[in-house]
């Protein structure tokens, strides 16, 4: 099962090496994973996607919490959460297929950011599942070129 840990570290240099090789001294296999300088800018988010079960999960979250430059970690897995990823793809057009590759675009909201003479740049954002089914209808076309940026998460907030 997939998991997706929130962890707030010390914005340094060095922290992402240190927070990822604890993962591949245990041999576990980071799926995805993202960081940025939060609202504060001595602190950064992680947002780590990551396949074990829940022992696994509670072993690295124990390890996590032992590095200095950690300040919090949250399993985002047990709670309510938006989440999202942002995709550029690179889509093969023809004179004949422009015209269906734009209108899909936009069923699925996504937003033309260059365009060439036999290609198009598609910048989407959504859950993984809305990118995947993106991806999987561009093939059709001929996908040139795709970068993701993989989870982001945030709790929901109290109503």
């Amino acid at each position: 099962m997939l998991h997706t840990l929130a962890v707030m570290v010390e914005n340094d240099p060095g922290v992402l090496a240190r927070v990822s090789s604890l993962f591949s001294r245990r041999g576990y296999n980071i799926y995805s994973l993202t960081v940025c300088q939060t609202e504060n800018p001595d602190l950064s988010m992680m947002t780590i996607v990551v396949e074990g079960d829940s022992q696994v999960i509670e072993q690295v979250t124990k390890q996590l919490h032992k590095l200095v430059v950690v300040h919090k970690v949250t399993n985002l897995s047990q709670e309510s959460v938006v989440n999202r990823e942002l995709a550029l793809i690179r889509v093969k057009v023809k004179s004949d297929t422009r015209l269906e590759v734009l209108q899909t675009v936009d069923i699925f909201r996504g937003r033309v950011v260059d365009m060439g003479k036999n290609n198009l740049t598609i910048e989407l954002t959504g859950d993984e599942e809305k990118i995947d089914a993106f991806v999987r209808t561009m093939r059709t076309y001929g996908i040139l070129e795709l970068v993701r940026t993989g989870k982001i998460a945030i709790a929901r907030s109290d109503n």
